[in-house]
């Protein structure tokens, strides 16, 4: 794209773009996808290996007892060999099953991994796009409330030239105008900021134009619903169950270690030296028996329990947590809800104010500072609404967040390769 082309875009749009073309959560479906290939590395680990090794050698010496047909060349002056080795492991106490089952299980986390990642992102791009069309609001706002004062200014420069008031009244207005003119590049400033925040995240450049979101987000359950679904759907909340998995399947790994290991092997051998054949194959099984280890491999269950343990605590942090995020995300909800509902009601009456001061100021019935005081009250409780909605809107996100629901929310899905 163009540096200096705008984008326009709607919050779905961007949340589905965000899926597809963001660097951290490419990264994260490049870790499962290394996760599985870590899992097969382990189970090819376990299938039989073949080897073809050979080599040439000159001797100082040549060596041969017997004569005639009888000689039996024991070290050739030039002698070379090769040989094919099958080998394959049969029992080693199901040490490399589990480790294959660990892995197994440490693929599913990374996948987990790149849910929580989609999450998170989805969760600060729909963050970024709310700024943005509240930054949009914003500027409207201050752009209406520099027309209020260049409304009074001008009503004040009337009354002025009439000589009907002092040059106070005309300084009162443009000091109004010079705030509001302020405020409006702050405005400003904080929407460029949230569009570099878009982005980065987006893979975009030059100005991105969006849509105000119509809010139309699912109806939220009652608590111990989204409690449940947060126990039941978060990411972090399935890697710490997982966790418990891989450690018992790592103290019984460790247990493993008192096992016999038995090993089988064929190979085929083609030399120059005929003693004691010059080609010849064989098969065997191969085993050891640990007697005694130091205590080594106790030690090494005991630290693998003590592993367990630890992931059996870790998961009820992780459930605690889970409904403690809830708990917050709700209590949060209901206060935007609150004082959203209480900023529209200042609007409303502030607007109320405004007007009749106004009337009132143009009939020469109050002054200059009553309709200032009245004028920005109007702006601030328009600035509040602005800010109120944009709170509302990030708490209704970050309760269907914390309950691992947020893809759902939006209404869009992973991109998984």
């Amino acid at each position: 794209m163009a540096a200096g082309a705008q984008t326009k875009l709607t919050l779905p749009e961007a949340l589905e773009r965000a899926l597809r073309v963001n660097n951290t959560v490419e990264r994260s479906r490049i870790d499962a996808t290394v996760a599985d290939q870590n899992r097969k590395l382990l189970l090819s680990s376990i299938l039989p290996q073949v080897q073809f090794t050979g080599s040439a050698i000159r001797n100082s010496t040549e060596v041969a007892f017997g004569t005639g047909a009888d000689a039996r060349t024991i070290l050739p002056g030039k002698d070379w060999n090769y040989r094919v080795v099958l080998s394959q492991p049969v029992y080693a106490g199901l040490r490399e099953k589990r480790a294959y089952d660990q892995a197994k299980i440490g693929t599913v986390n990374a996948r987990l991994g790149v849910h929580e990642t989609e999450d998170a992102i989805l969760l600060r791009v729909a963050s970024n796009y709310l700024g943005v069309a509240n930054a949009d609001a914003n500027i409207a706002i201050e752009k209406r409330n520099i027309d209020l004062a260049e409304k009074r200014r001008t009503q004040s420069n009337a009354f002025y030239q009439a000589g009907e008031v002092t040059k106070v009244d005309v300084l009162r207005a443009e000091t109004a105008i010079k705030a509001s003119q302020r405020l409006l590049a702050t405005a400003q400033q904080q929407r460029e900021a949230a569009v570099s925040g878009l982005r980065e995240d987006l893979d975009l450049t030059g100005d991105i134009a969006v849509t105000p979101p119509d809010n139309a987000l699912a109806p939220l359950p009652d608590e111990q619903t989204l409690m449940t679904r947060a126990e039941s759907s978060r990411p972090d909340v399935a890697v710490a169950q997982n966790n418990i998995r891989i450690a018992e399947l790592e103290v019984l790994k460790q247990r493993g270690g008192r096992l016999p290991v038995v090993t089988f092997d064929a190979g085929y051998i083609d030399q120059k030296a005929a003693f004691p054949a010059s080609r010849y194959g064989y098969g065997a099984f191969r085993f050891s028996v640990p007697i005694w280890d130091s205590n080594q491999v106790n030690l090494r269950v005991a630290t693998a329990k003590e592993r367990e343990e630890q992931a059996k605590l870790l998961l009820e942090d992780a459930k605690t947590a889970a409904h403690e995020d809830v708990r917050k995300a709700i209590t949060d909800l209901h206060s935007a809800d609150t004082t959203l509902q209480l900023a529209k009601e200042q609007l409303a009456a502030a607007d109320a104010e405004y007007a009749q001061a106004f009337e009132l100021y143009r009939a020469q019935e109050s002054t200059s500072l009553d309709l200032a005081t009245s004028e920005l009250s109007l702006a601030d409780a328009r600035r509040a609404v602005a800010s109120e909605t944009l709170n509302h809107n990030l708490a209704q996100l970050r309760v269907w967040y914390a309950a691992g629901a947020i893809k759902e929310a939006v209404g869009v899905g992973a991109t998984q390769q």
